[in-house]
C-alpha cells in the first residue's frame, strides 16, 4: 500500500470520527499517531509525541490564550459587557433597527476583550434579545443579528483563530492581530448596513425603538469608558509598538480584575469562576495544538500536501482560481466541521500551495479566519446559532438560520473586497510592522 493511500485513508478516517462527534483533539491525535505507527514506526510516533508536547506547552506565544480569555470572562462577571451595549443603544438604539446594530457593535467591542465568537454570542445575546423581543423585534432578525455579530470574535484581534494559525503556520500574531482590525470594522459595517436595509424595506421587522436624549446618550458612554479604556491600552498597545501581544494580554487581563475589585463588581467567587473557564478552554485548544503537531508528520510522510498542490497547480486555473477553489472547500467543510479542527486538517496542504502562488500568508489568514467565521453560522453545524438558541429557546431553529442568512452573504460580499483590494487588510501590518 502506498504512503497516498494511507495517507487519504487516514484524512478519511479522521473526517469520519469528526462527523462522529468524538472531541477535535483526540480525532486528530489518534489518526497521527497510528498514521506515524505505520509510515514510521511505533517508537517515532511516541518519540514525536513527547518532543511536540514540549515544543507546544513551552510555546510562550501561546500564553496570549488564557490571559485574553480571562479578561473577557471577568468582563462579563463585572457587567462591562452590558454597559458596552448600553454605550451603543444610547448611540444608535432609537434609529430603525437600532437595536440590532447595537447589538453587532456591542459585539465587535466585546470581541475585542474576549477573542472568542461563542463567547461574544452566548454575552450579547443574554444582554440584547431581551430588548429586542420587549421592542417587538423579528426573532429571526434579533437572533440572526446576535449569531452574526458574535462571529466577529474571531475576526477582531485578540482572535484565538489568529492564534492558531500562527502557531501552525509560523507567521506573526502581531501582525495577524493587525491585520483583522479593519476587516473586522467593513464586516461590522456590513452586518449594520444590511440590518438598516432590512429595517427600512420591512418596517414590522425592527421598530423604531425609543429616543435618548443628550444625558441619557453620555450616561451611555460614560459608562462604557472603562472597557475603552481597557480596549486602547491592550490592542493599541500591541498596535503601536508599546505592548507584544502576551505583555499585552497581562495588562488587560490585569486591568479588568483590577477594575472589578474596585468597583465591587468582581469577589474571589466569581474571579475563580473566570479564571475556571479560562483554563478549561486553553486546555482544550492546547490539545487540538498537540494533535496538531503529531498529525502534521503523518500528512508529510504520507506526501498528501504536496500530492495535493501538484493537483491544484495541474489544473491551470491561475493563481486565483485555485485561490477560489481553496476558499469554496473552506465554505464547504465548515457546514461540518467545527473551525480549529478544519485549521489543523488543512493548513498543512493548502499553505504550501499559497505560499508557492506568492500570495501574502497574512492575507490568507484573514480569508481563512473569515471562512471559519461563515461556518460558525452555517447550517447544519453552525455553533453561533445553537448558542443562540440556547439563550432564546422559543425561536426556532430554522428561524434562526434564516435569519442569519443576510449576514452570511455579507460575509461573502467582505470576502470578495478583500480579495480585490488586499490592502484592506495589509495596510496596517505592513506600515505599523517591519
Amino acid at each position: 500500500m502506498s504512503n497516498e493511500l494511507i495517507g487519504g485513508l487516514g484524512v478519511l478516517a479522521l473526517l469520519v470520527l469528526l462527523l462522529l462527534r468524538i472531541p477535535v483533539a483526540f480525532a486528530i491525535f489518534s489518526v497521527g499517531f497510528v498514521g506515524v505507527s505505520i509510515l514510521a514506526s511505533p517508537g517515532n510516533a511516541l518519540s514525536l509525541l513527547a518532543s511536540e508536547t514540549y515544543t507546544v506547552a513551552s510555546n510562550a506565544e501561546l500564553i496570549v490564550i488564557p490571559l485574553f480569555i480571562l479578561m473577557g470572562n471577568v468582563a462579563t462577571e463585572t457587567g462591562m459587557s452590558r454597559k458596552l451595549y448600553d454605550a451603543a443603544y444610547a448611540v444608535i438604539g432609537s434609529i430603525r433597527g437600532g437595536l440590532a446594530s447595537a447589538t453587532v457593535v456591542g459585539c465587535a467591542g466585546f470581541s475585542a476583550l474576549c477573542g472568542s465568537s461563542v463567547a461574544s454570542a452566548l454575552t450579547m445575546g443574554r444582554v440584547s434579545i431581551g430588548e429586542m423581543e420587549r421592542f417587538n423585534y423579528s426573532p429571526k432578525l434579533s437572533t440572526g443579528a446576535v449569531a452574526a455579530g458574535g462571529t466577529l470574535g474571531i475576526l477582531i484581534p485578540p482572535s484565538t483563530g489568529f492564534v492558531i494559525y500562527a502557531i501552525l503556520t509560523q507567521q506573526s500574531i502581531g501582525k495577524l492581530f493587525l491585520a483583522g482590525v479593519v476587516p473586522g470594522l467593513v464586516l461590522m459595517l456590513l452586518f449594520v448596513l444590511m440590518i438598516t436595509f432590512l429595517a427600512y424595506i420591512k418596517p414590522q421587522l425592527a421598530p423604531q425603538g425609543p429616543r435618548t436624549n443628550l444625558q441619557e446618550k453620555a450616561r451611555g458612554l460614560i459608562g462604557a469608558i472603562p472597557i475603552t479604556v481597557v480596549i486602547m491600552l491592550t490592542i493599541g498597545g500591541i498596535y503601536s509598538g508599546i505592548f507584544s501581544p502576551v505583555e499585552a494580554a497581562a495588562v488587560g487581563a490585569g486591568l479588568v480584575i483590577v477594575y472589578g475589585f474596585a468597583t465591587r463588581t468582581l469577589t474571589p467567587g466569581t474571579l475563580w469562576r473566570s479564571t475556571r473557564g479560562a483554563v478549561i478552554t486553553t486546555t482544550t485548544v492546547m490539545l487540538i495544538l498537540i494533535a496538531a503537531h503529531m498529525l502534521n508528520p503523518f500528512l508529510a510522510l504520507s506526501h498528501i500536501p504536496t500530492a495535493v498542490g501538484e493537483m491544484l497547480m495541474g489544473l491551470n486555473l491561475g493563481p486565483y482560481g485555485i485561490l477560489l477553489l481553496i476558499l469554496l472547500t473552506y465554505l464547504v467543510l465548515g457546514c461540518f466541521l467545527e473551525g480549529f479542527a478544519m485549521l489543523v486538517l488543512t493548513m498543512p496542504i493548502f499553505f504550501p500551495v499559497i505560499t508557492a502562488l506568492g500570495f501574502d500568508p497574512i492575507w490568507f489568514g484573514v480569508l481563512v479566519v473569515l471562512t471559519l467565521e461563515m461556518g460558525l453560522i452555517s447550517p447544519p453545524v453552525g455553533i453561533n446559532v445553537f448558542i443562540v438558541k440556547s439563550v432564546a429557546p422559543k425561536v426556532p431553529l430554522g428561524d434562526i438560520f434564516i435569519g442569519v442568512a443576510p449576514f452570511w452573504l455579507m460575509m461573502l460580499v467582505a470576502i470578495a473586497l478583500y480579495v480585490m483590494f488586499p490592502q484592506i487588510v495589509l495596510f496596517l501590518p505592513n506600515t505599523m510592522i517591519t
